[in-house]
């Protein structure tokens, strides 16, 4: 492979860690580009060129790579540049092909070996942010930590979910001659104490009396989300998303989102599932982004609008879920048409108006038509009673693949 950019990992131990095949990739390059730290470990007699990174990082590279085009480049990054490194923007600017990759030990490696975890029992966390969405008691997670101030972030969170008691051990400068570890449990953290600028963080999950592990089936409690009563009930968001059926790397439109609780939990699914909730109410599209916070999916992302004027433009979604606003005219086609091939569509029709609109769409698309209706016990005096909640219409859809045209010739088989 004849790349543009070569990706060398180092660790911290530096130059003296790189093998032959590193260190001779270093040695023939014309460029070397890298952090001020990356860059300081390269021994001042290696002849090539020394560049940082520009800031912002990913608006800069292009420029910066432009200007070096022609001439040979190595790019230095810590341990595995593929596990949240500049290994992956690289090879999204410039192609797979453009790109060669050699790995040091990646810090996540180092942190396990360190803790005595095995790579099946932990969960590899990016951004602190998405904690909650994994906090169970025994779960094990190692997080890449932002910047000084992550663990106590960190700390507050797990204190504020019923995590306190969890074990947080702080990994310092893995793999180089400052190499420390100190712990503390989360309780236990001050606000304002903060940690090396270079370390891993692993957690130990330990529920206390207080906790309430959510679990990652769908079908969260109503009261896990903060509503103003626009909120897809529990029993039908979990007959909503099983068909919806979400799966790793989709992508959802969540339409008239209310609370946004459809895209939230399509979203916890699993961690490289992505979703655009549409709200035109601006208090509820704040509210939206709270929850998605607070349920450990940061990244949801919240448009303001109203469909289907603000869907234009939209990347094509694998699955849509319209839980408000199917009686805007064209709303419902233009969702199908947006689907992908073997796309999902789910609408919940509440009132007379909204199940026309799904018994037509019905008709034109196919897919099936299900009237669910849900009841609670409650109190009726001293005795107990079912207490009904509104029915409500639901169109499930799977838009088919376009089957390959036949290209054989007359008397052939295949």
């Amino acid at each position: 492979m004849n790349a543009r950019v070569v990706v060398v990992g180092i660790g911290g131990d530096g130059w003296a860690g790189l093998d032959e095949t590193r260190r001779r990739a270093v040695l023939g390059a014309e460029v070397v580009l890298g952090g001020e730290r990356h860059l300081a470990m390269i021994p001042g007699d290696v002849p090539a060129e020394r560049v940082p990174w520009p800031r912002p990082l990913r608006d800069g590279l292009p420029e910066l790579l432009k200007q070096f085009r022609g001439r040979s480049i190595v790019a230095l990054a810590s341990g595995d540049p593929l596990v949240a490194g500049i290994g992956t923007t690289l090879i999204d600017l410039l192609g797979a092909d453009a790109v060669e990759v050699l790995p040091a030990v990646s810090s996540v490696a180092l942190a396990r070996a360190r803790m005595r975890w095995p790579a099946e029992s932990v969960a590899v966390l990016r951004d602190h942010r998405s904690l909650g969405r994994e906090l169970a008691p025994g779960r094990r997670l190692l997080m890449l930590s932002a910047d000084r101030h992550t663990p106590g972030e960190v700390a507050a969170t797990l204190r504020g979910a019923g995590f306190g008691g969890s074990e947080m051990t702080v990994l310092a400068d893995l793999g180089g001659p400052a190499e420390a570890r100190f712990f503390r449990a989360a309780r236990d953290w001050a606000v304002d104490r903060e940690a090396p600028a270079l370390h891993v963080l692993a957690i130990e999950c330990v529920a206390d009396s207080s906790a309430r592990p959510l679990g990652l089936a769908p079908g969260l409690p109503d009261d896990a989300f903060e509503n103003d009563g626009q909120l897809t009930r529990r029993d039908l968001r979990a007959s909503a998303l099983s068909r919806l059926a979400p799966a790793p790397g989709e992508l959802l439109w969540d339409v008239g989102a209310g609370a946004g609780s459809v895209g939230i939990e399509w979203m916890r699914a699993h961690p490289s599932c992505r979703a655009v909730a549409v709200e035109a109410d601006p208090g509820r599209a704040a509210r939206i982004e709270r929850n998605a916070t607070a349920l450990g999916v940061p990244g949801l992302e919240v448009v303001h609008g109203r469909a289907p004027e603000v869907l234009e433009g939209f990347p094509g979604p694998d699955a849509v879920f319209v839980g408000g606003g199917g009686t805007a005219p064209g709303l419902l086609k233009q969702c199908w048409d947006a689907l992908r091939p073997g796309g999902r569509l789910v609408a919940h029709a509440v009132t007379l108006e909204t199940e026309r609109v799904v018994v037509d769409a019905r008709a034109e698309f196919g897919g099936e038509l299900t009237r669910i209706q849900v009841e609670h016990a409650d109190s009726i005096g001293r005795f107990t009673g079912w207490a009904p909640a509104r029915a409500v219409v639901q169109w499930a859809a799977v838009k088919p693949f376009v089957a390959a045209a036949d290209t054989s010739e007359p008397g052939e088989s295949s």
